[in-house]
Parts: C-alpha cells; sequence; structure tokens
C-alpha cells in the first residue's frame, strides 16, 4: 500500500484554548506538497501534529508508512557531533571496536557494517562532504540544516516532513534541497516560503484563519489561482455590499410607509367617523403585519450583514500587507558607506574579512554574496559597529537602521508602540499608531508584545519601526531579511523597497527576492 497521511477533523488549540487549527480534513500522498500560509495559521505546528510530536485536541492523524520530520531550529548540545544527530555515536563506536578486535561475538551480532556507507552517501547527497565525527558547534547555520536533512534521510523514510529547509542555507545548500527533493521518490510535505523551493512542488496547501485549501500544480499556478480568488471575493464583496445597502433602504421605506399610516390612523380616530371596535381592529391588524414585517426585514438585515462580514473576512485574508515608506531624501552623489583595507572577525588571529575595501554611493542596492561561513554576516555586524576591525578603516556617512533576522533592536517585553516611539523619540502616539497600521498592525495590534509575535511579524515590526519615521533612515542594512517572513511578508517587502529611495545593502540568498530587489552590484566574499 502507498504510504499516506490523512487528518480527519483534526482541531489543535493552545494552552489557552484560542483555536489554531480546526476541523482539517487533508489527505497527503506520494507527492511533493507545499504548505504555505501566513505566520501564525499552524504550518509548523500542522508538522508537529503529523509527526506525533503534539497530541491533537480532537480529530485524528493516521499515517502508512514512516514518516521522518526535520524540525525548522535544533539545539546544539556541548561535544554533540553529527553522528549524535543521526543517532549513530554508538553504532559507530561499535564498528570501531569490532576493526580493532575488541568487540564481543554478541555486540558483533548487532552490527551494522553498511551504517558508514550509507551516513557517508546521505551527507554527500546534502553536500555536506565531512567526517560523521565533525562536533554540530564547528558548522554555520547553513551546515546544521544540512546535517540535519542527511540524518532525516538516513533510515529513508516513505515520507519527509520539511520546516523550513532552506532556511540559513546558501546557494549550494539551497540547490542541494532542490536536487533532493526532484528525485524523491516518496511523499514530502514542505513548509516553506522559498518561492524557488515551492515551484517544484507537485501540490500546494494553504493554512489561513478560515482553513486549509488545496491546490494542484506548483506555487506559480497557486499565485495565479489565488489571483483569481482574489477578483471574485472583491466581486462578492462589492455584492454583498450592495446588498446591504438595499436592505437597509427597504428598512427605511417600510419605516415611513408604516409611518404614513400611523398618522392617517390617528387622524380617523380624531375625526371620530367610524366605530371605535372597528378602528380597534384595524389597528391590531395593522400592528400584527407591521410586526411580522420587521421581523422579516430584521432576519434580511442580519442575513445581509453576516454575508458582508464574510465577504470582508475573505478579501481581508487574500489582500496582502502593504508597506509604505516616506522619502528618504539621500542624494546621487552622496557617499553612505566607505571601507578602507578593512581585516576583521571573531578571531583576531584568524580574521574572516581580510584587507577589503568597498564604498557605497547613493542610492546603491548592494548584495553581499558568499557561501556559509564565508563573512557576510561578519561584514554587516563591522558597518555596523558591533565588530570593532583589526585594521582598516569603517565610515558609514548617513543614517541608517540595521536588521538582522531576529530582529534584536525590538525589546521583547516592549509593546510595538514602545519600541517606534523609542526609536523615534518625536513621533507622538498617534504619528506612531498611522505608521504601524501603514505596515499592517491596526489598531490594538500596535498594543502587542514584540515577544509575542511570530517570527515574520517581528520583522515587519523591525521594518515598520525603522522606516516608519520620517524621515526614514538613508541606508538600510538588511540580514537575510526573508528567514522569517511569510510569502505575504516578502512580497510586501519587495514592494516597501520597491518604493524606497536609499541605499540598500543585504544579505540574502532568496534568489527571488534578490531579482526583485534589483541589485546595483554584486560583492562576493570567497570565505
Amino acid at each position: 500500500m502507498p504510504a499516506s497521511i490523512s487528518l480527519s477533523s483534526l482541531s489543535w488549540s493552545p494552552a489557552d484554548g484560542s483555536p489554531l487549527l480546526s476541523d482539517l480534513d487533508l489527505t497527503f500522498g506520494p507527492e511533493r506538497t507545499g504548505l504555505v500560509g501566513r505566520n501564525g495559521t499552524g504550518k509548523s505546528t500542522l508538522l508537529r501534529l503529523i509527526a506525533g510530536a503534539l497530541r491533537p485536541t480532537s480529530g485524528q492523524v493516521r499515517i502508512t508508512g514512516s514518516v521522518a520530520m526535520m524540525r525548522q531550529e535544533a539545539m546544539v548540545l556541548p561535544d554533540e557531533t553529527i553522528a549524535d544527530l543521526m543517532g549513530a555515536r554508538h553504532a559507530l563506536a561499535l564498528l570501531d571496536r569490532a576493526e580493532l578486535g575488541r568487540a564481543s561475538a554478541e555486540e558483533l551480532a548487532h552490527a551494522d557494517w553498511t551504517l558508514p556507507t550509507r551516513i557517508e552517501a546521505a551527507l554527500a547527497r546534502c553536500d555536506l562532504p565531512v567526517p560523521p565525527q565533525t562536533p554540530l558547534a564547528t558548522l554555520s547555520g547553513g551546515q546544521r540544516s544540512r546535517a540535519a536533512l542527511a540524518a532525516l534521510l538516513l533510515d529513508g523514510p516513505d515520507i519527509l516532513l520539511l520546516d523550513e529547509p532552506t532556511n540559513n542555507l546558501d546557494r549550494a545548500g539551497r540547490r542541494a534541497v532542490i536536487e533532493l527533493l526532484r528525485g524523491w521518490t516518496g511523499g514530502a510535505i514542505v513548509a516553506s516560503h522559498d518561492r524557488e523551493l515551492l515551484e517544484e512542488m507537485d501540490a500546494i496547501v494553504e493554512l489561513t484563519t478560515l482553513g486549509a485549501a488545496r491546490y494542484g500544480g506548483n506555487y506559480s499556478a497557486f499565485r495565479a489561482r489565488k489571483a483569481l480568488e482574489l477578483d471574485a471575493a472583491a466581486h462578492d464583496l462589492a455584492h454583498a455590499e450592495k446588498a446591504r445597502s438595499e436592505a437597509a433602504q427597504r428598512a427605511r421605506q417600510a419605516a415611513e410607509r408604516k409611518a404614513r399610516k400611523d398618522g392617517a390612523g390617528h387622524r380617523s380616530r380624531a375625526k371620530g367617523g367610524q366605530p371605535k371596535i372597528l378602528l380597534d381592529a384595524a389597528k391590531a391588524r395593522a400592528e400584527a403585519s407591521g410586526g411580522a414585517g420587521v421581523r422579516l426585514r430584521e432576519t434580511r438585515r442580519e442575513a445581509a450583514e453576516e454575508a458582508l462580514s464574510r465577504a470582508r473576512d475573505k478579501v481581508e485574508q487574500l489582500t496582502p500587507v502593504h508597506m509604505e515608506i516616506a522619502p528618504t531624501g539621500l542624494p546621487a552623489g552622496r557617499t553612505v558607506v566607505s571601507l578602507q583595507r578593512v581585516s576583521g572577525g571573531h578571531d583576531p588571529e584568524a580574521p574572516v574579512i581580510r584587507d577589503l575595501s568597498l564604498t557605497l554611493t547613493g542610492p546603491e542596492r548592494v548584495v553581499i554574496a558568499g557561501p556559509n561561513g564565508s563573512g557576510k554576516t561578519t561584514l554587516l555586524r563591522l558597518i555596523t559597529g558591533a565588530l570593532r576591525p583589526g585594521s582598516g578603516e569603517v565610515q558609514v556617512a548617513v543614517p541608517w537602521a540595521f536588521l538582522d533576522q531576529y530582529v534584536g533592536l525590538l525589546g521583547t517585553e516592549d509593546t510595538l508602540l514602545e519600541s517606534f516611539r523609542k526609536l523615534n523619540p518625536d513621533a507622538t502616539p498617534q504619528l506612531a499608531h498611522a505608521a504601524l497600521a501603514r505596515f499592517g498592525f491596526r489598531a490594538a495590534d500596535a498594543l502587542r508584545r514584540a515577544g509575542e509575535l511570530s517570527g515574520g511579524e517581528r520583522l515587519r515590526a523591525g521594518l515598520a519601526c525603522v522606516l516608519g519615521g520620517t524621515p526614514p533612515p538613508q541606508l538600510l542594512i538588511l540580514d537575510e531579511p526573508t528567514n522569517h517572513l511569510d510569502l505575504d511578508g516578502i512580497e510586501a517587502l519587495e514592494a516597501a523597497l520597491a518604493g524606497y529611495d536609499g541605499a540598500v545593502l543585504v544579505v540574502s540568498h532568496d534568489r527571488a527576492f534578490l531579482s526583485s530587489l534589483g541589485p546595483t552590484r554584486i560583492v562576493r566574499l570567497a570565505g
């Protein structure tokens, strides 16, 4: 029987009882399925429910075949090696003892002589040709991600569960993941915002506040279908608004007619032209008829309001977040950043940046490229002053803002409003609210604490705080800005940067994002 995963009426709620996933009915077979959705819609939670790391609040998960999950982030323990990550330390130690003639007959009966070859093949498949005894602490974040993926492949599961597998990976690592999935003959569920990776999928499942929807085809097919859905939702919203307006107009007309009839009845009573018993009977009939009419109109009004609310929710859910940035006023000939023969790094004896000279002038858009471990983030830290150069000179000549992928400028306990005003002390509360709203944090959202935000929300909040002021900084420095953004957030960031007239210095391996950015030039670090 082919491997499969079936979800029946699956629901899950965190400790506070607020539903995150509700009544999901989905089936996954031996195909590559992309799992997408805005941050906070439950993508990682759904994968953990399938893997058995979480128990559903209600409903069932049925699995045929074997499933293995690669987590989005893994804690590195002291002295932990790649062999530990693969659960192979003791098995490899047994083989070492066997080669030295120190293993007992009972131990030899359990020896897996194919293990070293299989580990080597798994690491090679993930483009990580290092010994299994390599400590994880010596690997870059991207290399650890590749090691985790290799560990996943070691036992040959029927279905892979991958949570943001290309986060922190350089171009070579991303290509390795893409090639792996291209050649994968089993099933795979891939939660990702990497559009290049999502183009390799056979189907897309989108999680929203409205539930889950399945779309055949890759990411491009999904976006085309979503565009049609947005047009249809906008049409439904216009129809619902018209229906509510018509219901309100009919109610007003009915009220006016009733008022005229009541007035005529009062005047007839005043004249005394008819017997009182006949007038009372007519009044009772009018009141009964009027009451039924009021109830009918109220029912229609409530139905119209409910339809309008559903239509608005659909449009809001489908409409991408919009970010607006004021002009910076950066002159075209202004020197923004100057590095003169700079060397530096965390180890003064072995600086990863050596004798580098670099100048940014005017609203240039410069990409710092290179493999994991080549010193890209180190270079940004030297430019921002987080690291002092061992030699050479660094000058930043304009107001700037730096956003790392964890948005460290936001205080965990501060509200977004407080964070904004700390970075923009001249802003009034009204201006701060307006700026946050332009980046999708409206009304009470401005009072949320940064520590409560998802990764994508946190980066969007950081962008709001540094770019929402007037004027915004003339230099924006970004370190892997798309790593924790959802797809809508990435598209909103791209739209915001398209309207930004300042200089941009960015480290990113996201090919689609860099294509949208339109870099002036690329500075490659060899490592």
